[in-house]
């Protein structure tokens, strides 16, 4: 399978994504242990910053996305990737909790500018049967960068002195720049004028979809299940040996990589996407239920029973990604694609931050009713996209057929 689209718009998107993406691997990395070992500051403190940010982003989300339709999502989507340069170089300069709480709020700022321009500029750019398309391989090359990073930020893990530390905060930075740079090969995709009449922000009046993006907010959750939850799982209540969580994260990430643009196909279209999300929540419940099965058992037992269930639950996550894309594009207006996929990236943030807490203490505090309540709420959440996202298309037709008001 080709890692690359053709060339075009979705090739030189792809090739600033990868760019980005391992930066974003370094960082991503070792970032805790610069904040802790370099900068001095308490676990808690970097916890309290992450979640500060985390809301920054959230709110930023929609009214970031709106600037891209105004001003032309390319010059947003480089100005934001320029702006988290700086911010990440002034990174070396953080000594405290509140220089870094600054610094972070800022990058969360043109994080989220960053990811509502990016699908304004992918609906603006790439012919609308072929963004889903494009946005499957886009998260296939970015599970590389994140990976390629990753293995290069062990080096300076592995030195664990500042100097180290600083040399990734600076490779950091520079993929932030090279990617930019990639992006002025791609055509200026037009602005879209501010209407006239009516609110501004439509997307976060748009009741039907705001439920869309709560319900696939939550079910992003499952993102914890591997990265939290899994962990502690297999540590703490199961026989089988420490070294599966690598096995179980490497089982996702070459998933991801081989299979994304595949799992997309179907998705193109809201009844698809819809039918998608339905099957993610069914398939993550299953994997809840297997990852239940794998405590208090033999180890010949619980190896099979974690690695199957890692294997099922990136099925559903592939389909719950592409579900959610053919749904943000689908339902939204032509003149908006920015502000909507900001909104939907709010989505995800909440998912993220309602991750930690929820998959921790009913999974790891509950055990195996944990689990299964967890499967439970994946198959209910998955079940609902489709009535909703129904409600939602319902509302697009009969906005059609209302008077253009002169």
């Amino acid at each position: 399978m080709r890692l690359l689209p053709e060339p075009g718009p979705a090739r030189t998107l792809a090739l600033s994504s990868l760019v980005n993406t391992i930066g974003r691997g370094t960082w991503l990395t070792a970032s805790a242990l610069f904040l802790t070992h370099s900068v001095g500051l308490t676990v808690a403190q970097v916890g309290l910053g992450l979640t500060v940010t985390a809301l920054v982003g959230l709110v930023a989300s929609a009214p970031t996305g709106y600037l891209a339709d105004r001003y032309g999502p390319r010059g947003i989507q480089m100005a934001a990737l320029l702006a988290s340069a700086a911010c990440t170089a002034a990174l070396v300069a953080v000594r405290s909790f509140a220089e870094f709480l600054v610094v972070g709020v800022l990058m969360a700022v043109a994080d989220a500018a960053s990811r509502g321009s990016r699908g304004a500029l992918i609906a603006g750019a790439v012919p609308a049967e072929q963004r889903v398309h494009t946005r499957a391989y886009l998260r296939a090359v970015t599970n590389v960068g994140i990976s390629v990073g990753a293995v290069v930020a062990g080096v300076g893990i592995a030195a664990d002195a500042r100097a180290g530390y600083v040399a990734l905060i600076v490779l950091d930075t520079v993929t932030y720049l090279v990617a930019a740079a990639v992006l002025l090969r791609l055509p200026a995709v037009p602005p879209v004028p501010a209407p006239t009449q009516g609110p501004r922000l439509i997307a976060l009046r748009d009741r039907p979809f705001l439920a869309f993006t709560v319900l696939d907010g939550l079910m992003s959750m499952h993102f914890g299940l591997l990265n939290i939850a899994l962990p502690l799982w297999i540590a703490g209540h199961t026989t089988a040996p420490h070294w599966l969580i690598s096995a179980c994260m490497l089982v996702n990430t070459v998933m991801v990589v081989l299979f994304q643009v595949r799992a997309s196909r179907g998705t193109e279209d809201l009844a698809g996407a819809g039918r998608a999300a339905r099957r993610a929540g069914a398939v993550i419940a299953v994997a809840c239920a297997l990852f239940a099965a794998s405590g208090g058992v033999p180890t010949v037992v619980a190896v099979p029973l974690l690695l199957g269930g890692a294997l099922v639950h990136v099925v559903g996550e592939l389909w719950h990604a592409a579900a959610g894309w053919g749904i943000s594009f689908g339902l939204a207006p032509a003149g908006a694609q920015g502000q909507y996929q900001g909104a939907y990236g709010m989505g995800m943030q909440l998912g993220s931050m309602a991750a930690p807490v929820v998959v921790t203490t009913l999974a790891v505090g509950w055990g195996v009713p944990g689990w299964l309540l967890l499967g439970g709420l994946f198959l209910l959440l998955g079940a609902l996209v489709p009535p909703v996202v129904r409600w939602a298309a319902s509302t697009r037709v009969d906005r059609a057929a209302e008077p253009v008001a002169a």
